[in-house]
């Protein structure tokens, strides 16, 4: 288990005992960062990219990978952003001394985080990427005609929160926006995809997913079940 540390919050003065979940690294370790209980947390009036991630070094294979910054919610509705230590801590056997580079092992199960916001689906498709072994993760540059956009190495992402079904136009967006770049492209939805859109994506070789509110992808094409068997490539 990671550490725990006593949270105030600043707004209402309650007090919460808190600890950083774990995720689990490429190569099955977990990790956390490790929790500054010298500095205060802060209000979160707005979510930035920079702001709601941070690098922890996986103690197990020393790969270093970023995670979403530790963050709780007081019972009087302010988000905490829970300070985190500048040398950060993992978890895991090891230490944090061995720099090697990940093992090839099989992916252990990915844990999904619960979606009730748009925000909980980026950080959901986020944690995937990863899990898939896609590495320096981001906001992708271009914007997107709906949906939020990612990249990686190699790859460039549609995450769609919202309730109606992707349209083919939608897809094909992706797909142009990713031919310009030459990488690949997924998309990941809430709400599925009209069928024109799957068709389209099947003649394309756009990977689909169906994000469920436990956060967790499901392939619905072909492309996807392709992507999970094998992973990122390097």
């Amino acid at each position: 288990m990671s550490e725990s540390m006593a949270v105030r919050c600043p707004d209402c003065g309650r007090e919460h005992q808190y600890a950083a979940p774990a995720y689990p690294c490429a190569c099955g370790a977990p990790v956390a960062p490790a929790l500054n209980h010298r500095a205060a947390p802060t209000s979160v009036t707005h979510h930035t990219w920079d702001e709601d991630w941070v690098t922890v070094q996986c103690g197990n294979c020393g790969r270093a990978d970023q995670w979403p910054h530790p963050e709780l919610g007081c019972s009087c509705g302010t988000v905490l952003r829970v300070p985190v230590a500048g040398a950060l801590r993992p978890l895991g056997p090891g230490g944090a001394e061995s720099m090697t580079e990940a093992p090839a092992v099989p992916r252990a199960a990915f844990r999904p985080v619960t979606i009730r916001t748009a925000r909980d689906a980026v950080t959901a498709v986020a944690l995937y990427l990863r899990w898939l072994g896609y590495r320096d993760i981001r906001r992708a540059d271009q914007r997107q005609p709906s949906g939020i956009g990612l990249a990686a190495r190699g790859v460039l992402v549609q995450v769609d929160p919202s309730v109606r079904p992707a349209s083919l136009r939608d897809v094909e967006c992706l797909w142009l926006t990713a031919m310009t770049e030459s990488t690949d492209c997924v998309y990941f939805s809430l709400a599925g995809y009209a069928n024109d859109a799957r068709d389209r994506a099947d003649g394309l070789g756009v990977s689909l997913f169906v994000l469920d509110l436990t956060g967790t992808p499901q392939p619905v094409n072909r492309a996807a079940t392709e992507l999970v068997a094998t992973g990122a490539r390097a």
